[in-house]
Formats: C-alpha cells, sequence, structure tokens
C-alpha cells in the first residue's frame, strides 16, 4: 500500500483506528492490505494474501444478491450486500473500485484501469438480530389464537384458554430465552390482578393476593396501577420486588395494554443478576400488546357464541314456554273439576301437570349448559344473581308480551317460571302448588276477572305469606290497589313498572325471595 499521508498523518494509520474492517483486493480476491479491524475480527492475525471469502471462513450471501466484488470489477461501479458468517455474525459488506497507481512519488499518476478494489465491512450483528427477533415476536403474535373459525368453535372456553395459555408459554420461552414467567389480568371492577398462567413461579407466590396499586403489591402492582414497564436489575436491593421463587436475581414486568388500558401484566424472571436489556423490555411490551389483542378475540368469541347459543335458546323456549303454560292452566283447571269426583283423572292430571314442568325445566337446563350465565373469560367478573337461581316464579298479566319477557328475563338466570292470564286462573295455580309453593309472584294491578289487590287478598286465605308484587304502567293504579295493598301488608319496594328494566325487575324479585314478615303478636 502506497505510503500516503493527510495532515501529516499516515492514510494507513487513519484506516487503522477507524471501527469498521477495511480491505483492499487484488483481481483474484486475494487480499492485499487489511486493517487492524478486519484483523481482529476474522482471527486476530493479517490475512494478507489470503482469499477474502476463505478469510471470512466462506459467509453466506443474505438473500438473492449476487456477489458484490465480482459485481464491483466487472461493472466498475459500487456493490453492497450482507454476508453472514458461519459462527452467526452479519457484516454488511461495501465494495468500491480503486483506481491503480503507477511510481511511488506523490505525483503518481491514476491509471484507467481496476484492478483494485477497498472493501468496507460494518458489523451489524446486533441490528440483524433485533429484526429477526421483532419479525419472530410479530409472527408469534398472529399465531395465538390462529385458528380456523370451525377449529375455535370446536373448542369450549376452558379449551380456547389453556390455548392461549400454551401459545404464550411457548413463546416467550423460545423469544425471550426465559423459564419463568408469570401473567395475571385485571379484574376492572375490583382491581384484583387474577393469575393466568404461572411457569416456575412458586406456588405460594402464585396464589398470592396483588392489586393494581403503586405500594404494598410488588412491581406487578405497580405495573398494573401505572401502565409503566418495570426492570428489576436487582432483587435483593429493589423494595418493590415480591421473590416470585428462590434464587431469583432479576426480573422484567411489563403491562398488557388494550386501547392504551391496562388489562394485565406479563413478568418473566431470572436467577441471573441484570439479566434483562432494554432491547428484552422492547420485544417484551410488543408481546403484550400482541397477548392483549389475542385476550380481546377470545372475550369477543366467548361472548359471540354465548349470545348465539342463547339466543337459540331463546327461540326454542319462546316458542314452547306460553303454550306449556297454557297447559298447566288447562290442567289445574280440569283438576279442580274432577278433584272429589275422580281420582284417577286427577291423579293423571297431576302427572300430565309434572311432565309439562320436566319439559320447562329440560329446555332450561340445555339453554344453561349452550350459553351459561357465568361464562366470561378469563380476569373478567360479572354479576351472577345466585338468589335466583331454582325460584319458582308466578307471573300473572292479560298481555301475552309481558308473560314471554318475564319468561325471557327471569329464565336467564335459573328461575322457573309458569304464568297465568287472570286472577282466579292464578288463585288455582297456587292451590295446587302449595307443596312446592311460589317464591315470588308478580300480577299486574288490573286482570280480566279482577285487581291485582283482590288477587293478593285471595290468595292470602291460601298462604301465610304472599310474595306478591303489583306491575303497573307509570300512573296507572285504578281504585288505588297499591295503595290498599301496602295497607295488607305488600312489600313497600314490591312494585314494578311495565315494561320491565331488568335491573329492577332483578331487584324486585330478589327483595321478595329474601322477605320474611314479622310474625303479629
Amino acid at each position: 500500500m502506497a505510503k500516503i499521508s493527510v495532515a501529516g498523518i499516515a492514510a494507513e494509520d487513519v484506516l487503522n483506528c477507524l471501527p469498521d474492517g477495511v480491505a483492499i483486493l487484488g483481481g483474484d480476491l486475494t487480499i492485499l492490505w487489511d486493517n487492524q479491524c478486519f484483523q481482529q475480527w476474522f482471527g486476530g492475525v493479517d490475512r494478507t494474501g489470503e482469499n477474502f471469502y476463505s478469510a471470512l471462513a466462506n459467509p453466506d450471501i443474505v438473500g438473492t444478491g449476487l456477489c458484490p466484488l465480482q459485481t464491483c470489477f466487472s461493472s466498475g461501479r459500487k456493490a453492497s450486500t450482507t454476508l453472514q458468517t458461519q459462527k452467526g455474525n452479519y457484516y454488511h459488506i461495501h465494495a468500491a473500485p480503486l483506481a491503480s497507481y503507477s511510481g511511488g512519488s506523490s505525483n503518481d499518476s491514476i491509471a484507467n484501469d481496476i484492478d483494485r478494489i477497498v472493501v468496507t465491512l460494518s458489523d451489524v450483528t446486533e441490528e440483524i438480530l433485533q429484526e429477526q427477533k421483532l419479525a419472530a415476536i410479530h409472527q408469534a403474535g398472529a399465531k395465538l389464537t390462529d385458528l380456523k373459525p370451525d377449529e375455535i368453535f370446536a373448542m369450549d372456553v376452558e379449551q380456547r384458554i389453556d390455548l392461549l395459555k400454551d401459545n404464550i408459554r411457548h413463546y416467550t420461552q423460545d423469544l425471550l430465552n426465559v423459564e419463568v414467567i408469570e401473567i395475571r389480568l385485571l379484574e376492572q371492577s375490583t382491581g384484583n390482578l387474577i393469575p393466568l398462567l404461572s411457569v416456575g413461579i412458586d406456588q405460594t407466590a402464585a396464589d398470592r393476593r396483588l392489586m393494581a396499586s403503586p405500594q404494598g403489591h410488588g412491581v406487578t402492582g405497580f405495573v398494573a396501577a401505572s401502565g409503566k414497564s418495570y426492570l428489576c436489575r436487582d432483587t435483593t436491593k429493589d423494595p418493590k420486588y415480591l421473590e416470585a421463587f428462590k434464587g431469583a436475581r432479576s426480573s422484567l414486568t411489563v403491562p398488557i395494554l388494550l386501547h392504551e388500558s391496562v388489562i394485565g401484566t406479563i413478568n418473566v424472571e431470572s436467577p441471573i443478576l441484570d439479566t434483562f436489556s432494554p432491547s428484552d423490555q422492547q420485544f417484551l411490551e410488543i408481546f403484550a400488546r400482541d397477548v392483549a389483542v389475542a385476550l380481546n378475540t377470545l372475550e369477543l368469541l366467548v361472548a359471540q357464541r354465548t349470545n348465539a347459543a342463547q339466543q337459540s335458546c331463546e327461540a326454542i323456549h319462546a316458542a314452547v314456554a306460553l303454550p306449556i303454560d297454557d297447559l298447566l292452566l288447562d290442567a289445574v283447571h280440569l283438576m279442580e273439576k274432577y278433584i272429589g269426583h275422580d281420582i284417577e283423572t286427577v291423579a293423571r292430571l297431576r302427572d300430565v301437570l309434572a311432565k309439562a314442568r320436566s319439559i320447562k325445566r329440560s329446555i332450561q337446563e340445555i339453554g344453561q349448559t349452550l350459553a351459561p350465565t357465568d361464562v366470561s373469560p378469563p380476569g373478567c367478573h360479572t354479576e351472577k344473581h345466585t338468589k335466583l337461581q331454582g325460584k319458582r316464579i308466578l307471573v300473572v298479566d292479560a298481555d301475552e308480551q309481558v308473560r314471554n319477557d318475564a319468561h325471557a328475563l327471569l329464565e336467564r338466570y335459573g328461575c322457573t317460571v309458569e304464568t297465568a292470564h287472570e286472577g282466579d286462573q292464578a288463585v288455582s295455580m297456587v292451590r295446587n302448588c302449595l307443596d312446592e309453593p311460589y317464591h315470588v309472584i308478580i300480577s299486574d294491578i288490573k286482570l280480566p276477572d279482577y285487581s291485582g289487590y283482590q288477587l293478593m287478598l285471595r290468595l292470602q286465605k291460601l298462604m301465610t305469606h304472599v310474595p306478591i308484587a303489583l306491575m303497573t304502567g307509570f300512573g296507572y293504579d285504578p281504585g288505588h290497589s297499591i295503595v290498599k295493598a301496602r295497607q295488607s301488608g305488600l312489600h313497600p319496594k314490591a312494585i314494578l313498572y311495565k315494561p320491565f328494566r331488568l335491573d329492577q325487575l332483578l331487584s324486585v324479585t330478589e327483595t321478595l325471595i329474601d322477605y320474611r314478615p314479622q310474625p303479629t303478636e
């Protein structure tokens, strides 16, 4: 290499100071000169006289590009590509033609032919690996719930949750090379952090009750409350850290965000001090967003299937509920006609009643199996109205829509609903089921034969306590029957307004189920 100086400094010395590898190659790709960085990267010795590719242990060209060295020689133009060595390092290589010098003085002339090229190499291993890891994370995120619709709907809720947990476990371990993982979901109504997945966590820690709180609930509670990631480099010196397993030395916790709202946390732990880097934090944050999308997809699928099954069951029930009620009314009417006259007929009618009620219960049980009211995605909380399960409700109203609504709304929560059109039918129904009485009776204040208040008085002759609620349109109370009913023992909250509001209907029904009047002296 000719001795060329710039500002009194030899060019060779300048090239040796560069952080990139530099080599000058001859036409047969022999290394004519290499700088110190090049030598350090490839064996720590001067590679002069060796074939360029042999010196690099025959690396692969990334992609489908042609050899940049031959391209540069043949075309006289600059060329570049990326090489991957057998050790897994990546180098961006740039080749440029170098005109020949003749003579040895500073007045050397430049020839037009190209017999040498200068090659620079930049180590881009970290950048390439980062890109590959990001691509792998996005691919993994897309596969978290990667199932065909028919496969999804062939699985029940628990199977879908297990699938998601298995995929999260698999991809987190592979991508971040960690063996200790904990995922908790935030219950929005209470602030509880509900465990969804724990791998390698001590059971005591996995069962630990945590809340979304900046203090007193560890790093996980802080991340859930703040929505910010937390890198714990040394667990022994971090006051926020709560031990997850014996020997844990560092941890990384990130929020699971959906539409910028925290819905949970992902925590990974390591027995190695300060093992997680800012890059690991970036990767886990990206993966957490994919987890959030997967959880949201699961929630939508659960809701979609539950709603579809519930609608199908309600459609079936709507078609048979009122006809069966009419069958019950006819059977009771005939029973009262034959009681004391034809014991065999009464017995057969009682059997008809029992079978009709059994059919209703079967339809209801199938509906609850297909679309149970307590089905919800992990971490979500729903009010179950367990007081209503198995309770028998009689609804008395001439309006078919009201009777239909009573079935649709109350049976959703496990009630057994029967209906009557008028007061006398209601009295007959109550009189013939005293061995299994109704828990609540809901009646319109104006029936075809008499008022709801008069129905209450008649029922008081059959029952010690009449758990009745009266329905009315707003401001409609002929004969002041509600006032009279209250004077005769109607519960002060036992008033319903039509059309039904679900929350009011449930509240009044539960109030009457709980109410037990004090016996009078």
